[in-house]
């Protein structure tokens, strides 16, 4: 009896001190290093930098819908897309993404032309090349769908969207369309540019996607996103060396995919896992709610995709690829409303006495710039724990690390695990206020852009 009596002790010792010991094994959160340059160059949003060897930087600004090159003090700037007749009218008419490419070279991803620009070491625009497949090109722009990139293959590694032709709509009853629920996986590929081949390197889990479909008063059809706060889906990120970080949202670990097909795991990664009882999950939509109206009346967030039906005279960029130099390429319709930034958007939930870092995705406005009603999911579908991390959180820097933008929320900031290549928590660091990452470079360098009011601007910090 003593024995029994003894062991259920031992147990309930265990039991309690775990959590003690789980946050014992885990470096203390710390503050980032000091920033050593501040751009006065006024930014609309920082989609993506691309660091060069001789520390300047490029640039995507795709609410300005510019590229442009700062010197390593970020002090001198140059112009190298725009949309203007000084650079032939390079930027076009929808966001594009940044992609290092061979040695000091850089491609500018032109989604509405479907093509690629390439730019040199001195900030010029040398070619223009074929995008990869026509469906693929909206997911080079990198942000919430991971960051391309090249192996040392040459093969560009991005995430490929699904099969549209399988998502149409199909007839349903009361004239109310039907449209097949979207895969909850996606594929990661390499497309090499040579032979213009794509093979599947992977696969990875994507969160729910549900909609709403209702006939509006005027006898279309309105269909729109409903938001969860708390989607869950794997990650990825690409490492210089042409591993693929597949970051695991069941149990927060990372699996390791090297360019020669190998697969390697890693243990899981250390995290207060916070149970979510059914009294918490109605709490929590009502906070998330809340944050996302706010976000969405201050302009942050459409708090929810929304397509609309039309008609066949609606005017609308058309697409087109480019050819030969870069010169003026011909597009049709007027440029679209700014976009947001790329990176999803996050927000601060506060509910029953705890703080959770989540993300929603941006969304449009409905007819004359009307917000479409906010629709979150049943409590019940939230999961029993909060995910370590949100799908989109997760980059690689320079040094072949990984930082994880993690649900743990200290003072209204999100805190970073930084993973080495054993997968394991080397660090943990807070950004400062009002700050979102953007991008690094070699030796301990990362870029941050700042919120000011309508515009951003660029900060150079140091990691340590």
């Amino acid at each position: 009896m003593k024995n029994a009596s003894l062991l259920l002790t031992v147990i309930a010792a265990s039991t309690i001190a775990a959590p003690l010991c789980l946050a014992q094994s885990l470096p203390p959160i710390r503050q980032l290093g000091p920033v050593t340059s501040v751009a006065k160059e006024p930014l609309g949003a920082v989609s993506s930098v691309r660091s060069l060897p001789d520390g300047r930087l490029l640039v995507n600004d795709i609410i300005g819908r510019r590229v442009l090159m700062f010197d390593s003090s970020l002090a001198n700037v140059t112009v190298v897309a725009d949309t203007t007749s000084a650079t032939a009218n390079a930027y076009g008419v929808r966001p594009g993404g940044l992609i290092a490419f061979r040695g000091d070279s850089t491609l500018f991803v032109d989604p509405a032309s479907l093509s690629m620009l390439l730019i040199d070491p001195n900030g010029k625009i040398a070619r223009v090349m074929s995008a990869p497949r026509a469906q693929d090109v909206g997911f080079l722009v990198g942000g919430p769908f991971g960051n391309p990139g090249f192996d040392p293959n040459g093969r560009l590694v991005y995430r490929a969207p699904p099969n549209f032709a399988a998502l149409a709509p199909r007839p349903g009853a009361n004239g109310i369309p039907q449209i097949p629920a979207p895969p909850e996986s996606a594929a990661i590929v390499r497309f090499d540019l040579a032979t213009r081949k794509v093979d599947t390197a992977t696969f990875f889990k994507t969160p729910k996607f549900s909609l709403n479909i209702v006939r509006s008063p005027n006898g279309g059809i309105n269909i729109t996103s409903i938001t969860n706060p708390l989607a869950q889906g794997d990650d990825w990120a690409l490492l210089a060396d042409g591993t693929i970080a597949l970051v695991r949202t069941k149990d927060f670990h990372v699996d390791w995919l090297s360019p020669e097909g190998n697969i390697t795991s890693s243990p899981k990664i250390p995290f207060n896992w916070e149970r979510l009882t059914d009294e918490g999950k109605v709490a929590f939509i009502d906070s998330a709610k809340v944050a996302i109206e706010k976000a969405r009346a201050s302009g942050q967030l459409g708090g929810g995709v929304q397509f609309q039906t039309r008609g066949t005279d609606s005017g609308g960029p058309a697409g087109g690829r480019r050819d030969g130099p870069a010169t003026d390429a011909p597009r049709s319709g007027s440029a679209p409303a700014p976009a947001p930034n790329a990176q999803p958007g996050t927000m601060t939930v506060t509910s029953g006495g705890n703080t959770t870092v989540t993300a929603v995705g941006p969304g449009g406005a409905g007819p004359g710039g009307q917000l479409p009603p906010l629709q979150m999911v049943s409590p019940s579908e939230l999961p029993d724990y909060k995910p370590a991390f949100q799908p989109g959180s997760t980059r690689a820097d320079a040094d072949g690390n990984l930082w994880i933008r993690t649900s743990q929320n200290v003072d209204a900031r999100p805190v970073y695990d930084i993973i080495n290549r054993k997968g394991e928590v080397i660090d943990r660091v807070q950004l400062p206020a009002n700050r979102v990452l953007a991008g690094f470079a070699p030796g301990g360098v990362v870029y941050l852009a700042v919120r000011d009011g309508t515009t951003a601007h660029l900060e150079k910090a140091r990691i340590k």
